[in-house]
């Protein structure tokens, strides 16, 4: 800086060499240069109009940007100790004379120069070092970053491999003795041992395998050499003595000369798999079962009700000696004894008739006592344990009493040399998974005993109709599958705990009944049966499809006093009603017939004449189809009585008499036998 054009133009000149020189001509034509760049050394002239050399510097020094760049001042005069002194003070590093020699100023600015460009040097190298010391320091950061992402990754895959029924391994390939080298998961949980314990027993594997897969699964193990691949499924003995089921699969590993080097594979525990598949299986074979015996139990109460029709026909009308009755009582009791056998088939099909109401525990209790009190025998015992506190089941009560009956004999017939059965209730919440029941009050009534116990291959066909343990002639196989039926009907459940020696414990789930009772429930059973027997003389037209039943109803009929005029088929009936309606009292109907059944029958019969009484007979075990009939129809089922139909016969006729108005619920009238 010099207010002097010539004297800038001589420095100009002398520096040229040195480094790229910035010419002003007053100190604020300086400071704005200073803020535009950066600069190695400021030469200032002391003298100059305005803003001298000494004020430039005092400014310079006081910006932080500018403070620590050397200031050289440069003076023609004033070479006076105290101007040197005021110089220094100002900031400046030296003091160079007009006029100025070349090489000296060169020297001197050419050091500063250099200092300059060394500083920026430096400052480059301290930034690169500096960048590389951060990109360092950030590489190192993501380096610890993902190892302590992998090893968390690590660390929940091995806690989602410990909670999975599955382990990871690696073993040689040839299998035998089999003990791997590589593990992963949890092996303690699944197999009950350390895998220490495998280890130091290299025989371990093969000696727990159950004995009717050791072959097959040894014999797998050598051929996956040759495939480079295993699949199997077998059974193995855990340290708790329990068989699991166990899913092997793998592949062999080769190397780069496509030698085999290791086997590599998973184990899965499949044996809750194997389990819900076993029940579904069940299911599927008990409900097939199920719809069969239903859907033959009609062609069964078809012929026993012919069968019983006829001989209550032989016995009412044809004398008969003493060995002839015996005869026919014999006949007849065999074919009542059929007509129980399709009632438990119904029962175990979930078909038969249920009149659910609340069923008292201690109420229950005495009654089957006094049902077994001359059954049990001297060796057994009857114990029940029934708390005060046990809720009411909701269910069918002579079906139950029935069950419980079938359950305490059972018991009995376990322990051929006496002991005790215990029969008990309790309430249970249930959960949906435990016992396959909506979540849940539920009373649970057992019976358990001390006696032989079940193997668990059987254990699960004992529920199947006909399949008994006891010898020919000791039982008809029908009595756990009846109670299995009539708790699913009932909207619970039955398990059976078993163990060979131990003996037997059955469970029936059935739901708590409401805490007030339901005046609506029973309402069928609720309605009074009138006690006067039908009036004979009445005009009736039946209707049934078999010939057998027919014959023998229309004979019952006129045996009570009425006249009969029976048909095929329900269009018969019809056109026969159509053409003369009042000359008729009473419709008998089967239910189930090719074409109409029973309940459209009647509808249509009352088009033509709406209060004809009615009545359905039927060995049919849909009953929520025969719900559908009118609510003044009575269901009689077959094979019935001559007292079941009568009586029957008398509460439509008094229904009829006494209508005010739709009766509020239907009647239905059991068979008589």
């Amino acid at each position: 800086m010099d207010d002097d054009e010539r004297n800038l133009l001589a420095v100009r000149t002398v520096l040229e060499d040195v480094g790229e020189v910035v010419t002003a001509t007053s100190g604020e034509e300086a400071l704005r240069h200073l803020l535009r760049g950066e600069f190695a050394v400021i030469l200032l002239d002391v003298y100059m109009p305005g803003m001298d050399g000494y004020e430039t510097a005092q400014i310079i020094r006081s910006r932080e940007q500018t403070k620590r760049i050397p200031i050289v001042f440069l003076s023609a005069v004033n070479k006076e100790a105290e101007h040197l002194i005021r110089g220094y003070a100002m900031g400046a590093v030296d003091y160079v004379f007009k006029p100025v020699e070349p090489i000296v100023l060169q020297s001197k600015v050419a050091v500063f120069v250099d200092l300059f460009l060394k500083t920026r040097e430096i400052q480059r190298k301290a930034d690169a070092e500096q960048r590389l010391l951060d990109a360092n320091l950030q590489a190192n950061a993501e380096l610890l970053r993902a190892e302590q992402e992998l090893r968390a990754a690590e660390q929940r895959q091995a806690a989602i491999l410990r909670s999975l029924p599955i382990l990871l391994y690696a073993e040689p390939v040839s299998g035998y003795p089999r003990v791997p080298h590589y593990l992963s998961g949890d092996f303690e949980g699944l197999t009950g041992y350390a895998f220490p314990a495998v280890e130091n027993n290299p025989q371990l594997f093969h000696d727990r395998l159950h004995p009717d897969d050791r072959d097959r699964v040894e014999a797998a193990l050598v051929e996956r050499a040759r495939t480079g691949s295993m699949a199997i499924e077998y059974r193995w003995r855990t340290a708790g003595g329990e068989y699991k089921h166990l899913l092997d699969q793998g592949v062999v590993l080769r190397g780069e000369d496509g030698e085999a080097t290791e086997f590599a594979g998973t184990m899965l525990d499949v044996t809750e798999r194997r389990s819900l598949e076993s029940q579904l299986v069940q299911a599927s074979k008990m409900d097939a079962i199920g719809q069969l015996t239903g859907g033959i139990a009609h062609d069964f109460n078809n012929l026993l009700a012919a069968v019983l029709g006829g001989l209550r026909l032989i016995d009412r009308r044809v004398p008969l000696d003493e060995g002839q009755r015996k005869i026919v009582a014999m006949t007849q009791h065999a074919a009542e004894q059929g007509t129980e056998l399709v009632a438990r088939l119904l029962a175990f099909a979930r078909r038969q008739k249920l009149e659910p109401a609340r069923v008292p525990v201690d109420k229950l209790s005495q009654s089957v006592r006094e049902l077994l009190a001359h059954t049990l025998g001297g060796l057994v015992v009857l114990d029940w344990q029934v708390g005060d506190d046990a809720w009411c089941a909701y269910a069918d009560e002579a079906q139950l009493e029935l069950a419980l009956m079938n359950l305490i004999i059972n018991a009995r017939d376990a322990m051929p040399d006496g002991g005790t059965v215990t029969a008990y209730a309790e309430n249970r919440i249930a959960g949906g998974a435990d016992v396959g029941l909506p979540r849940g009050d539920y009373l649970v009534i057992g019976v358990s005993d001390t006696g032989t116990g079940i193997p668990a291959d059987i254990l699960q066909q004992v529920l199947e109709p006909f399949f008994t343990t006891k010898p020919i002639g000791k039982g008809t196989g029908l009595g756990l599958s009846m109670v299995y039926g009539f708790a699913k009907q009932s909207g619970g459940a039955m398990t059976i705990h078993s163990r060979v020696g131990d003996g037997t414990r059955v469970e029936i789930w059935l739901p708590r009944a409401p805490a007030e009772p339901d005046q609506n429930v029973g309402s069928r059973a609720a309605r009074p049966i009138p006690d006067a027997r039908s009036r004979p003389g009445l005009r009736v037209l039946l209707v049934d499809d078999h010939q057998g039943v027919r014959a023998t109803t229309a004979a019952l009929l006129q045996d009570m006093g009425h006249s009969v005029v029976d048909f095929g088929s329900g269009p018969e009936m019809l056109s026969r009603l159509e053409a003369s309606p009042d000359d008729y009292d009473l419709i008998v109907t089967d239910y189930a017939m090719p074409g109409f059944s029973g309940t459209e029958v009647i509808h249509r019969a009352r088009m033509i004449r709406p209060d004809m009484p009615s009545i359905i007979v039927t060995g049919y075990a849909d009953t929520q189809a025969i719900a559908k009939r009118p609510d003044d129809v009575l269901v009689v089922g077959k094979p019935f009585s001559h007292d079941a139909l009568d009586s029957a016969i008398a509460s439509v006729c008094a229904m009829k008499v006494q209508a005010a108005g739709p009766l509020p619920g239907k009647v239905a009238v059991a068979s008589g036998g």
